[in-house]
């Protein structure tokens, strides 16, 4: 069979609960940010960042947690057939802190938890019959029932050809040798570790661990006896890491001192946080040795992944991509402090996410000033704002019961009436966007009661932030400025805090002239600014704004999503005339409008001239037909 997977990572999967306050002990710490963790859940992400095809092997608890390392490691397209469902274990959980240069405190909550749970039987459901190789790590070496299901899966695996990779991965902790304050010790060796972990050499063919845990592994010592020791068990490569100084690599026979095995340097970067470097080497250097690449090679591309996570906070979501590896690699002079430059920044916000396929159909209904006007006109309570909102999602949700194909259904709602509506999408997989702007604010400000971070941090994450600017070239440079602040403030806001970022431009209003070049000057000039927002929502374009608005974001972000085309209350005629320019031309995705669609009904609604059900059904009617007003335009852009 051909091979369909590159490697089965047996191992550590849990939650990472990291300690948000920088250089404070652990015990003062009061916000954690969670991440996906484990040492082979990191890798597992890791390698699929890379590029490569990577299937779990281990079990999480029947709970909220394992559920959601399981949806973390499908997301990041890990194949998870063979994460079992532990009905009797919780979910393994880590709480780590950043006290300073050189203390990373962390406290394992690890005692019974699932992934050390696994048994023998659970190694059959891995793909070994279609993979290339399998990593298995210290940890996993640590009790008897761990260790046969190791030994089980590395049966399987010399069965079908796969080669075999150790990662040392060893915290005396996690082998009962410390107390549970002890989690960030790595030096404290035994008799017991290293006769356990020597007995699984002679099948592997790559072992990998830092200094500390090759003396571990070889039974203590110097390095250079350690590595001799483990020499005289094993003829696999053995790769010893040194943190920034780089890494030693011994294919053969070991040498009569460690600078005689083939040392490759580290990248020098700025150290925030070493917690998951290790695991981000393994996977750079996994990347390469899994293509027979060069052993300097694949230790480069591993020294390079771990410089890039040692500036990040967390593990797993920290791991790069193929796209900023290579761009980091690629540099005549790679710089110190990764995480802040702007391009390699940039790569990772929009390679860490899944590619956007298709269009995006967003019924656009965020609108608050409009709607009150609407209320006060027919004699309504604010009140009812929200009831209607929340019939307007299930409009909605009623047509995406059968969605066209390549069409995704979205929808913008805005907290302060849509909470009852947002409630009802939660969890229906429509692409959601919410307002940040103060409806009618010119310049920009922030529908905030405090600072828009503070605001965006209690929104559950996969909500696009969607920011209306009306903005004219023209505009006196005062008002410009403090616009385009505001928008640079939100730039950084949502990259801080890893969300996707819709800005919404209207060129258009009382005394602003606009023609075919006034949109692509906007875009031009954010762009100089350093803005990089996944989606824009641009106005109607004639067909020579369109190409010159495509030229301008291939230019400067050929990542980004695209563009979303707005309605403005125009009838659907008018806006179906507009989707017969924007359908020919690529970087248009699709459509957010509203008042198009719902406004008449709207109206109808709250004057009483409409129930519940006739509401729903005449926006759900609208909404369908938008959609294919733009599916039957949409083979245009194809052709383009």
């Amino acid at each position: 069979m051909k091979p369909t997977v590159d490697f089965i990572c047996l191992g550590r999967a849990a939650v990472d609960l990291y300690g948000l306050e920088r250089g404070t002990r652990l015990e003062d710490a009061q916000h954690f940010a969670k991440y996906l963790g484990g040492s082979s859940g990191n890798v597992a992400v890791g390698l699929a960042r890379l590029g490569l095809k990577v299937a779990m092997l281990t079990r999480v608890g029947d709970e909220h947690m394992g559920r959601f390392v399981r949806e973390t490691l499908a997301a990041e397209g890990v194949d998870v057939t063979a994460v079992r469902t532990d009905p009797k274990r919780l979910t393994g959980l880590v709480l780590l802190g950043i006290e300073s240069a050189d203390s990373f405190p962390h406290i394992f909550f690890r005692e019974n938890c699932a992934d050390m749970g696994l048994a023998p039987a659970d190694a059959d459901a891995a793909p070994f019959a279609s993979a290339r190789a399998l990593a298995i790590t210290g940890t996993h070496l640590s009790t008897e029932s761990v260790r046969a299901a190791s030994r089980r899966a590395i049966e399987l695996a010399k069965q079908h050809g796969l080669r075999v990779v150790l990662d040392v991965d060893y915290r005396p902790s996690l082998w009962g040798l410390t107390g549970h304050g002890g989690g960030a010790e790595r030096e404290r060796g035994s008799a017991a570790v290293a006769r356990e972990m020597q007995a699984f050499l002679p099948d592997c063919d790559l072992v990998v661990g830092t200094e500390e845990e090759v003396r571990v592994a070889g039974g203590g010592g110097s390095a250079l006896e350690a590595l001799a020791a483990i020499r005289a068990r094993t003829a696999a490569t053995i790769v010893m890491k040194r943190g920034v100084a780089g890494c030693v690599v011994f294919e053969g026979a070991i040498p009569a001192s460690v600078e005689q095995g083939l040392v490759v340097g580290g990248f020098p970067v700025e150290v925030l946080n070493v917690l998951g470097a290790g695991d981000a080497f393994l996977s750079g250097y996994l990347s390469g040795w899994i293509d027979g690449l060069p052993a300097a090679h694949c230790a480069r591309r591993g020294n390079a992944a771990g410089a890039l996570v040692v500036t990040r906070h967390g593990c797993t979501p920290a791991m790069p991509t193929r796209a900023e590896l290579e761009d980091f690699m690629g540099r005549a002079a790679t710089p110190e402090r990764p995480d802040e430059d702007a391009r390699i920044a940039a790569l990772h916000r929009a390679t860490t996410v899944r590619p956007f396929g298709g269009d995006l159909c967003v019924l656009a209904f965020d609108h608050r000033r409009q709607l009150e006007q609407m209320a006060a006109s027919a004699g309504s309570n604010y009140a009812r704002i929200a009831e209607f909102k929340a019939l307007v999602a299930d409009a909605v949700l009623r047509t995406a019961v059968a969605p066209p194909g390549g069409i995704r259904l979205g929808a913008i709602v805005d907290g302060r009436h849509g909470g009852k509506a947002l409630a009802r999408l939660a969890g229906s997989g429509a692409w959601l966007g919410r307002p940040v702007e103060l409806p009618a604010s010119r310049p920009l400000e922030f529908d905030a009661r405090s600072g828009i971070g503070i605001e965006l941090l209690a929104w559950p994450r996969r909500h696009v932030i969607k920011c209306l600017v009306n903005y004219h070239p023209a505009d006196p440079i005062e008002l410009r400025l403090a616009q385009e602040s505001r928008l640079a403030e939100l730039a950084d806001a949502a990259a801080a805090l890893e969300r996707e970022l819709l800005v919404e431009v209207i060129c258009s209003g009382p005394g602003r002239a606009v023609d075919a070049r006034t949109t692509p000057t906007v875009l031009r000039r954010f762009y100089h600014l350093g803005l990089r927002p996944a989606w824009w929502k641009l106005e109607a374009q004639a067909d020579d704004a369109w190409r010159e608005i495509a030229e301008i974001v291939g230019a400067h972000d050929p990542l980004c999503r695209g563009a979303l085309l707005l309605g403005l209350d125009a009838s659907e005629e008018e806006v179906a005339q507009s989707f017969e320019v924007a359908a020919r031309h690529a970087v248009c995705r699709g459509f957010a409008i509203g008042r198009t669609i719902f406004g008449a009904p709207a109206r109808e609604w709250l004057a009483g001239a409409l129930d519940d059900a006739q509401a729903v059904a005449r926006v759900a009617g609208g909404y369908a037909r938008m959609i294919e007003e733009w599916r039957r335009r949409r083979p245009a852009a194809a052709a383009a």
